[in-house]
């Protein structure tokens, strides 16, 4: 009788394929790790991308002021002790890519005698840390980067602008990839990097902001530096095809350095009272501006308001990154919708900076509606050449229309020239403070400062008390209102009688405001 053998024959063929089925698995597993993650890099030199060969990773830098995770410090020459696992990113093409990028760099940097291996170096929002990589590549052992997310053992987590380090700690500080002009503080930065930077420390930036606004903005707010040397090199991607080198170094003690390229030393032809040194790269940004209206216009409620079409905003000819903050003062504001939502927000390019804006308003009917608005502050007060009380009168144009809810234009005098004369209703008193000394005080030259001004006719005193005190200097650019006894749209053949002012008076301010080095844009 034959023995039934099918069913051992089976359980065996069974157990032979699900043991070949494992090893294939632990198999594949293992080929992942070693030529895609590099997960045994520690084992041997059969890598795609090796490791710097001291690199160590221990506990603290120097002189870090708070607790932190494990960074890179190489000064020690005992064995490096590697870590277990070390990150898949580093095996990228990305990231060797940036490495390749990054030493070249540096080392160009080394022959100039700008780095040294015995430098301690920050990288300031590094994201990856392959700047930090390269810098261990090449022999700056003592080195490490900081991001709001920590890519250990690279990049510790902190912010470029609160920084977890104690003063003058660093020789050399680094930024790459554009990251200054992304940062959302950029005075809070430069204040920062200028605390933990040694003095005759260098700073070295790389940004894909390459016009001469953006430049000289950025050595106004690294002024704890002095220029070294600028260059345009190619980048290593498409983000940033061409990259700006600018190498600063700290000026020794507490003082600040105030260099601008291109400083033009004369003004005769701009007013006799301006005190401002323009700089030539603001003056070439008025030639490229639209002309000026020579020519009175026939119709100027159509004329001046069609111009807006063809104004050339500073944001559209040049970068304005690198400021310390962004400010927009509204002088003669009105309502909230008016000219500061209706125009400022929708339709002035303000290239994803976040604007401080100023509201400057003296009729009371308009006050309410600013409670409560974000970013807005609000001056009830009128802007005049000093600290007075005023006289605010609502004009009322030839057609007459009832004033009582806002409708009419407000205008300012002196108390003393009203002769003691007020008409109830159309005549109210007011506080009037010194808008030249207000602006000196609210902003500095590393801000950038856009203004709009309409306010009846007191433009011809403000503006030339901006020129007297220098606070016309502080403006990046101005969108003036300038009113005269233009033709009156409702009268035809007759001029208006609010104003005793000519457009040839007009004409006469905006010139003299281009020619003392101010953008300045006829507003309606």
């Amino acid at each position: 009788m034959e023995r039934n053998t099918g069913k051992p024959g089976f359980l065996r063929n069974f157990l032979v394929r699900l043991i070949l089925f494992f090893v294939s698995i632990i198999a594949i597993r293992f080929a992942y790790l070693v030529t895609l993650r590099g997960e045994s890099c520690d084992l041997g030199d059969f890598c795609f991308f090796s490791v710097p060969e001291n690199l160590n990773f221990v506990t603290g830098v120097g002189q870090l002021s708070k607790p932190s995770s494990a960074i890179i410090s190489t000064g020690e020459k005992s064995s490096p002790v590697t870590p277990q696992k070390l990150p898949g990113l580093w095996a990228t093409d990305g990231f060797q890519k940036a490495v390749r990028f990054y030493s070249s760099a540096f080392q160009d940097l080394i022959s100039e005698g700008v780095l040294s291996p015995n430098f301690k170096v920050l990288c300031v929002d590094t994201q990856m840390g392959s700047d930090v990589f390269a810098l261990n590549d090449i022999g700056v052992k003592d080195s490490i980067g900081i991001f709001k997310k920590a890519s250990e053992p690279l990049v510790i987590s902190g912010q470029g602008f609160n920084q977890p380090f104690n003063d003058e700690t660093f020789d050399f500080v680094f930024s790459g990839g554009g990251m200054i002009e992304k940062s959302s503080r950029p005075g809070d930065l430069s204040t920062e990097i200028a605390r933990t930077l040694k003095p005759e420390g260098f700073l070295v930036v790389h940004t894909g902001s390459t016009d001469e606004y953006s430049f000289n903005s950025f050595l106004a707010l690294f002024n704890c530096c002095k220029l070294v040397k600028s260059r345009e090199i190619q980048g290593f991607d498409s983000e940033i095809p061409l990259i700006r080198e600018i190498v600063m170094q700290k000026i020794s003690g507490n003082g600040y350095s105030q260099q601008i390229l291109g400083r033009q030393e004369d003004n005769s032809g701009a007013n006799s009272i301006n005190k401002c040194s323009v700089p030539g790269h603001k003056l070439e940004l008025i030639r490229k501006a639209e002309p000026i209206i020579d020519e009175e216009p026939k119709k100027p409620w159509i004329t001046l308001k069609k111009n807006i079409q063809n104004i050339k905003y500073l944001p559209s000819m040049a970068d304005i990154s690198f400021k310390q903050r962004y400010v927009y003062v509204d002088v003669g504001a009105r309502s909230y919708g008016s000219s500061i939502v209706s125009w400022f927000k929708k339709q002035y390019p303000k290239q994803n900076k976040t604007f401080e804006i100023y509201a400057i308003e003296a009729d009371r009917i308009f006050h309410k509606e600013y409670k409560n608005k974000k970013g807005v502050t609000l001056l009830p007060y009128a802007a005049w050449v000093r600290n007075e009380s005023l006289f605010f009168e609502i004009n009322q144009g030839p057609a007459h229309k009832n004033t009582e809810k806002g409708g009419g234009m407000g205008r300012i005098r002196p108390v003393q020239s009203s002769g003691g004369s007020v008409s109830v209703g159309d005549v109210d008193e007011i506080q009037g403070f010194d808008f030249a000394e207000w602006l000196k005080n609210a902003v500095s030259e590393r801000d950038y400062v856009v203004m709009k001004m309409d306010i009846e006719g007191t433009e011809f005193d403000l503006i030339p008390r901006l020129f007297e005190t220098g606070a016309i200097c502080l403006i990046d650019e101005i969108f003036l209102e300038c009113h005269y006894n233009r033709w009156q749209k409702c009268c035809p053949g007759e001029r208006s009688s609010k104003y005793q002012k000519t457009y040839g008076q007009c004409l006469d301010l905006l010139t003299s405001l281009r020619a003392g080095g101010v953008l300045v844009h006829q507003w309606w």
